[in-house]
């Protein structure tokens, strides 16, 4: 049975995210999962709960810096340290790059990126003092072969490849592991409101003919978040029905 250290999801209340902390909790770890919507974390709280588990809920935007660091630091005193952290809240803007609004690229880049830093940051304190540490970021496909319409959300999420692999290179020797986990066409919320023609075409250059589904990206977390992937750092892994291959 896995060790019951702290391991913080943010964007945790739906679909991959609530399918990572489900996972995560399986796995006897102690889970606070960071979203922004209340009424999906109630709903979490309640799924959780019907499985026989309980979650820490704390509802926040992750773009107020101040609030993000002050509630990672909280859960870190009072469970002695963050052990595991999966960076997984991401928003997409898509238009084609000479349509794009600054605003929108910088609120997508604060979401995907910025506050995948200062939750990184904040949490390897703790992570470096106790001599171990997970970190998960949620990449995407789109950040490892681009994506048109999509210049954005590609750059974040490319940002996290290269943000990785450097604190690998930073940490690496205090037994705290930072890997990608890169996401293709998975089914949620967010892929349920694209076009026939969009997910048509999207079937077309995937190998496994399918999309994936948000439990077969968690088991990869729950895998990368164990004791036994210790040796197994700055990579990135494709979950994409080899998509990006």
């Amino acid at each position: 049975m896995a060790e019951k250290r702290l391991a913080i999801v943010t964007g945790g209340a739906r679909g991959i995210g609530r399918a990572i902390v489900l996972a995560l909790l399986k796995q006897n770890r102690l889970v606070a999962a960071l979203d922004l919507n209340a009424e999906q974390l109630a709903e979490l709280e309640k799924v959780c709960s019907e499985a026989g588990f309980s979650v820490i809920t704390c509802c926040l935007n992750i773009t107020e810096t101040d609030k993000l660091v002050a509630t990672i630091n909280a859960l870190a005193d009072e469970h002695g340290g963050v052990g595991i952290l999966v960076n997984n809240a991401g928003i997409t803007r898509d238009k084609l790059m000479m349509q794009m609004d600054e605003p929108d690229y910088d609120l997508l880049m604060n979401v995907n990126l910025r506050a995948a830093f200062m939750a990184t940051k904040t949490a390897l304190r703790s992570m470096v003092r106790n001599k171990f540490g997970r970190i998960v970021n949620i990449s995407s496909v789109a950040g490892v072969i681009g994506q048109a319409g999509s210049a954005n959300y590609a750059a974040s999420k490319a940002g996290l490849i290269g943000m990785t692999k450097s604190i690998v290179r930073e940490v690496g020797k205090k037994n705290v592991t930072a890997n990608c986990i890169a996401p293709g066409f998975i089914q949620t919320e967010m892929t349920d409101i694209l076009p026939d023609a969009v997910k048509q075409a999207a079937m077309n250059v995937i190998p496994a003919r399918r999309m994936g589904q948000p439990q077969e990206v968690a088991a990869a977390v729950t895998f990368l978040a164990s004791d036994e992937s210790g040796y197994i750092t700055g990579q990135v892994l494709c979950v994409d029905g080899g998509m990006a291959m």
